[in-house]
Parts: structure tokens; C-alpha cells; sequence
């Protein structure tokens, strides 16, 4: 299954450096696109353009499930299982996600009751795409 994940924004630094750590582990078609926008509607038009109409698409929402690893990983598994080619993350800009690419969304992801910076959950979004795929391997990466 080919994973991508769209962001607003460009990491640097540190956070570049974290997420180019753990996307090299990652196994498979998985890549990021980030978006460059003046505003929010325009990030949400870009996102809405890069997104194909049969890509599963979850965006990270404070609003939306907050899973254990073990749950994120068993959700990726099934939703392979059930045949899905192309798995879309998108993480919003400052402002968040306008109601489009909400209502585009198949399933809502939280990172957690916190707010955190989307630089920052970019980060911890690739971190928990490996994590998830080294749980589903059987590897002991993740210690409950």
C-alpha cells in the first residue's frame, strides 16, 4: 500500500532532520508532500488537487479518534486488508482544515487531547507510520 502524507509547510531543522530519520525506516511506497500556501483556503485547495479520488484519506484532527499504537497499527492493517491502494495522510497548517477536505476525510486522526505545532505532528505522524508498521511485522520496536 502506498502511503503519503500532504502538510502544510515546510519542516527545517530539527524537525526535518526527525522526519527524514524515520522515513527512511519506513518500508514501501511511502513519501511527503509539503504544501506551500498563502492562506488557509488555498492550502485547502492544494490539498483537495493533490489528493486522487480513490486515496483513503485520514486527517489529523484534534476532534477525531485517538488511537494507541496498537490501534493505529491495526487500523492500517485492516484497512490494507480491505484492499485500500493509496493511504493519505494530511496535516493542516496553523489555521487547520476547512470543512472540504473534512467532509473528503474517511477517518479522523488524533494525536491527542494536546495541541501541537503541525511541524511537530508531522514528526510524530511518521514516527507512529513506523511504529505501526514494525507492530504489524512482529518486530519488538514498540514495548507496551
Amino acid at each position: 500500500m502506498k502511503t503519503r502524507i500532504l502538510a502544510v509547510g515546510k519542516a527545517k531543522g530539527a524537525q526535518a532532520s526527525l522526519c527524514d530519520e524515520y522515513a527512511k525506516r519506513l518500508m514501501g511506497g511511502f513519501s511527503v508532500r509539503e504544501l506551500t500556501t498563502q492562506n488557509q483556503k488555498a492550502e485547502n485547495e492544494a490539498i483537495m488537487a493533490a489528493v486522487s479520488p480513490q486515496a483513503f484519506v485520514v486527517i489529523l484532527d484534534e476532534r477525531g479518534q485517538d488511537l494507541t499504537s496498537r490501534e493505529l497499527a491495526q487500523k492500517i492493517a485492516g484497512w490494507q486488508d480491505q484492499g485500500v491502494q493509496e493511504l493519505v495522510f494530511v496535516i493542516g497548517g496553523a489555521d487547520g482544515l476547512m470543512q472540504d477536505v473534512k467532509e473528503r476525510a474517511d477517518f479522523s486522526l488524533s494525536l491527542g487531547c494536546k495541541t501541537w505545532p503541525h511541524q511537530l505532528a508531522r514528526v510524530m505522524l511518521i514516527e507512529q507510520l513506523y511504529r505501526a508498521q514494525q507492530i504489524n511485522k512482529g518486530h519488538p520496536y514498540h514495548r507496551d
